[in-house]
């Protein structure tokens, strides 16, 4: 760990308390921007806006049930790499990280296939009409191509806070956000492309702020409790049938993840 950041072994549980929530819960504001831009640009599509924005609102239990599989992985493993770390064991803290960045990846793949071959079917289960289904079905085709993105930023942002860089996982979720508000109006109204803009400005946030969160979890500022400068992301071991990956997959759904499912 950087000692610069937040240490998470000497200082006061109280002083800790206040570091980490704060700005883990100004994330949680930060991040509510998506939803509430892209609804506030879509009602204002001529003409259309009313049925855009009904479309829209019927993709959100799908939108939850990508961000619930990101938080199946993260909160689950985050916290598991970091109990690793307080025991000084390195080596498995690194495989946790590796295997999760896996499970991401495969999740992201399959909920994208889901989604694209069975739109349709499902938007109209969650109560879109003929009038919004092509809305509906726009936005979330759109979407899902950028999905890996969204996996990922979300299920690998944790690792940065459990670290005690609860800052610079907040500066994540701001990056997209205001990334987002930017993109919106011109790939709405300025490419004419409506409720397609509004997916594809949501995705291109995500992807920026998925370099990030990669970028950061390979660069020096993160280095282990020994002090010699290392490269978790890079030193990482991808062994999904390892042991320790059904390990952390027992306390990802049983002790965090699957509360998000339910």
């Amino acid at each position: 760990m950087n000692r610069k950041t937040t240490d998470l072994g000497s200082q006061s549980v109280g002083k800790l308390l206040f570091s980490l929530s704060v700005p883990a819960i100004a994330a949680q504001i930060i991040n509510v921007l998506y939803n509430m831009v892209d609804r506030a640009y879509i009602g204002h599509i001529p003409e259309i806006g009313a049925n855009a924005l009904t479309g829209v609102g019927v993709t959100m239990p799908v939108l939850m049930a990508v961000y619930a599989f990101a938080a199946l992985v993260g909160m689950g493993s985050a916290p598991r790499a970091g109990i690793m770390m307080g025991c000084k064991d390195d080596e498995t803290a690194k495989k946790i990280l590796g295997n999760s960045l896996f499970s991401l990846i495969v999740i992201a793949l399959t909920l994208t296939a889901v989604i694209l071959l069975f739109a349709r079917p499902i938007l109209m289960v969650f109560g879109a009409s003929e009038n919004t289904i092509g809305y509906a079905r726009d936005y979330i085709t759109t979407y899902a191509i950028g999905t890996v993105f969204v996996q990922i930023t979300l299920g690998m942002n944790p690792f940065i806070a459990t670290q005690g860089f609860a800052k610079t996982s907040m500066l994540t979720v701001t990056i997209g956000a205001i990334t987002n508000i930017i993109l919106d109006p011109i790939l709405i109204f300025g490419l004419n492309m409506g409720v397609k803009g509004a997916a594809l400005a949501t995705i291109l946030s995500q992807c920026i702020s998925c370099v990030w969160v990669l970028y950061f979890l390979s660069s020096k500022k993160i280095h282990t409790q020994n002090q010699k400068r290392r490269h978790p992301l890079r030193q990482a071991h991808y062994a999904p049938l390892s042991g320790s990956w059904y390990f952390t997959i027992y306390h990802t759904v049983y002790r965090s993840g699957y509360c998000c499912l339910l």
